[in-house]
């Protein structure tokens, strides 16, 4: 039987997940291996909260985009789907990702329909979709529309904080710590993008997310909450 309580188990379990990656941990700690380990396991905890979270949002996200390209798509009485892009209104990566999410729906051997091609559409597609790049394309005439909520439609206000929630998910996707980020804020990011798209999506997800609770347990002092820049600014392409 292991003793998870001795200097053995703590230095081999340290040896095990390396000290390069239990280095910011250990600057919080300052020395306690104890204390670097239970924010490591309590970094664990509070991304799968957010992960939780943030699966549930997506779909929302998306499935709300789709709709609304579709029916600016269908009201021009344009050929195929929206993402045909008929009228050739993605750049050359935006129209890579849906070749590829065509692609992985036919090595499957299924129908290509809308809701397959959707579903492998990464989160980096659309928080692309929100950026500058497409205001007057897409954000003006269709995209605005996905959220109905939002008062007034700035396309900056849900486009800044979908970039930082998609930063935030490609952390959780490689399992990075995310202890210095503002979690809080993040938080808030997330129901109030889902809010300006639908008050009953954004109660399901808030009654369901456990991220607060997870929060309100952090182990040790909480660092001073980092300044969140404009994150469209220094926004990156990725397809994550």
């Amino acid at each position: 039987m292991v003793d998870v309580t001795s200097p053995i188990h703590l230095n081999t379990l340290r040896a095990r997940l390396t000290r390069e990656r239990l280095a910011s941990y250990d600057a919080v700690a300052q020395g306690n291996d104890a204390e670097a380990i239970a924010l490591y396991e309590w970094n664990t905890a509070a991304s799968a909260a957010f992960f939780a979270s943030l699966q549930g949002f997506e779909v929302v996200l998306r499935n709300a985009l789709h709709r609304e390209l579709t029916t600016w798509h269908t009201a021009r009485r344009l050929p195929g789907e929206w993402y045909d892009d008929p009228q050739d209104l993605l750049d050359d990566r935006g129209q890579h990702d849906i070749y590829e999410a065509r692609r992985r729906v036919s090595v499957r051997r299924r129908p290509i329909t809308p809701g397959r091609v959707v579903s492998q559409l990464s989160f980096g597609f659309w928080r692309y979709l929100l950026t500058s790049r497409y205001e007057q394309s897409l954000w003006t005439p269709a995209l605005r529309h996905a959220f109905p909520e939002l008062r007034p439609q700035r396309r900056r206000e849900v486009a800044d904080r979908v970039a930082r929630l998609h930063l935030l998910r490609n952390r959780l996707a490689h399992h990075e710590p995310i202890h210095r980020r503002d979690l809080v804020a993040d938080h808030a990011d997330l129901l109030f993008v889902a809010t300006a798209i639908c008050q009953h999506a954004a109660a399901w997800i808030e009654r369901t997310s456990t991220v607060l609770a997870v929060i309100s347990q952090r182990p040790g002092p909480r660092p001073p909450s980092p300044r969140r820049p404009p994150a469209e600014r220094s926004a990156r392409r990725t397809t994550s």
